[in-house]
């Protein structure tokens, strides 16, 4: 059994001196233009609309 699963997520390094991460949406949602995020074991829905507008739902 996997003990990582159950336990919190490492705090985000600080930004120093840096830019964020860029990543193309396209690489997250691909051809469905829609991906589930998980954050803090929270499961979150980002998709893409017909108006080419990005939502991010919980």
């Amino acid at each position: 059994m996997d003990d990582t699963a159950n336990q919190p997520a490492a705090p985000w390094p600080k930004a120093v001196d840096r830019a964020p991460r860029e990543i193309d949406v396209r690489d997250l949602v691909g051809e469905m233009a829609e991906a589930v995020i998980v954050h803090a074991g929270a499961r979150y829905r980002l998709r893409i609309t017909a108006n080419n507008k990005l939502i991010l739902t919980k």
